[in-house]
């Protein structure tokens, strides 16, 4: 977010810009001339103002309408000396978003600032939201390569997906094991835009000490052992994205630290009591019902509702059948790579015998079940056997229903006749 700060006062300017700077807002522009405020909006994206209402050669309540009429998505908070109720109306009926009397507090201009920041994203969020599911398209089709699926349901996600990818705001991945969540976070990753990395760490079985000095280090001498200061995932994460896999399993000491680093974006590496500021994206997994836990108390209330601005529930491979036969091929030849073996073949009778089974480790049971046959395969074709053993002896289906599916395009999601084919 770019901040245009407007104000006739020099100390004014540098005092406002230094409490943003402190509290992690970085770019931000100062102006003293009120007439060159209309040019730069017509030549910069700028996405929040903040106005004096007392300027010499045009005032702030000339610069408000004006603005509010030709750039009414910027919102402005007033931020003047004048203590009077009656200006302060006119100026919310005008367009003001807030406003502030002077001398402003810190906490109260970083507080009004970031509210008007969220709410300016949540708008931006449901604009980019109603464009994606509307467009009935996929953007950037390459960033979810990774994850093998001929799924409407998952196409209908992976725009989802795109649409929250560039909102900065927390995002958590529900989905029971195996259906590939990091897979998910990282494709929202990679269509975020975000230049910094994405950096993974499983947070079960993390006691609090561990928790703190895993994601936000520790400085030298913090205890004993700490020969050097060490940098955490957190800051190894800057500009980028951190991603927690199994947050259900978090304690709750933890849970706190986690908050306020959502809210603040701020964090203290052990053993030192200097702020750190972050701005690295957080995406959160897990296969537990978070409600649940927040109801039965052992999961924060105020946790959850930071970490679920976006939710991305990822259904289980029993109810998308159709990726099936691409899971199969896709991890046949992928074990046979590995395994530096022939790919095999294997009878029709298969995929029917692969869809009746409830597969409750989803994908990577699969891919498991793939690899073990794989490595027991000499030549020729699969055997049922072994696929009979590992699943569960269901009934052989009639040769005369063979199961078949549509390749529905992540482009097109069908539409056209060249993203239509049978799978084999």
């Amino acid at each position: 977010m770019k901040i245009l700060i407007v104000d006739d006062e020099e100390h004014i300017l540098l005092s406002t810009k230094s409490v943003l700077s402190f509290a992690g807002i970085q770019d931000v522009k100062t102006i003293e001339d009120s007439r060159l405020v209309m040019p730069i909006l017509a030549s910069e994206i700028i996405d929040l103002i903040i106005l004096d209402l007392f300027m010499p050669y045009m005032s702030g309540k000339d610069l408000l309408n004006a603005i509010s009429q030709n750039y009414p998505h910027i919102p402005i908070i007033v931020m003047t000396a004048a203590d009077e109720v009656e200006t302060a109306v006119e100026c919310m009926k005008a367009g003001a978003f807030d406003y502030l009397v002077k001398p402003v507090e810190n906490t109260r201009l970083t507080t009004s600032v970031k509210r008007t920041i969220e709410i300016h994203s949540l708008k931006y969020q449901v604009m980019q939201l109603q464009e994606h599911l509307l467009g009935n398209t996929i953007k950037n089709p390459s960033a979810f390569d990774p994850i093998i699926t001929a799924s409407p349901k998952m196409s209908s996600l992976f725009q989802y997906c795109e649409a929250i990818a560039e909102s900065g705001q927390p995002v958590t991945v529900i989905g029971a094991t195996g259906v590939g969540k990091e897979l998910v976070a990282k494709a929202i990753h990679d269509v975020s835009g975000l230049g910094g990395n994405f950096v993974a760490v499983n947070v079960a079985g993390l006691d609090d000490h561990m928790f703190s000095d895993t994601l936000f280090g520790h400085r030298k001498g913090a205890f004993t052992g700490a020969d050097q200061t060490r940098r955490g995932l957190i800051a190894q994460a800057t500009g980028g994205t951190l991603f927690l896999d199994e947050i259900g399993d978090l304690s709750e000491t933890s849970q706190i630290k986690l908050l306020r680093l959502l809210q603040e974006q701020e964090y203290y590496q052990v053993g030192s009591d200097i702020p750190q500021i972050s701005d690295a994206r957080i995406i959160a997994a897990t296969n537990k019902d978070l409600r649940k836990m927040v109801e039965k108390g052992t999961f924060r209330n105020d946790l959850y509702f930071r970490l679920c601005t976006h939710q991305v529930q990822i259904p289980p491979l029993r109810d998308r059948l159709e990726d099936i036969p691409l899971l199969l091929e896709h991890f046949l030849d992928k074990a046979a790579k590995t395994m530096k073996k022939k790919k095999p073949s294997y009878p029709a009778e298969l995929i029917t015998l692969l869809s009746s089974y409830d597969f409750p480790g989803n994908v990577r049971e699969l891919k498991a079940l793939v690899f073990d046959t794989v490595a027991r395969h000499n030549n020729g074709m699969l055997s049922l056997k072994r696929f009979r053993e590992l699943v569960g002896n269901q009934p052989s289906p009639p040769a005369s229903t063979p199961f078949k599916t549509k390749l529905w395009s992540i482009h097109c999601r069908g539409d056209c006749s060249d993203c239509q084919k049978s799978a084999r």
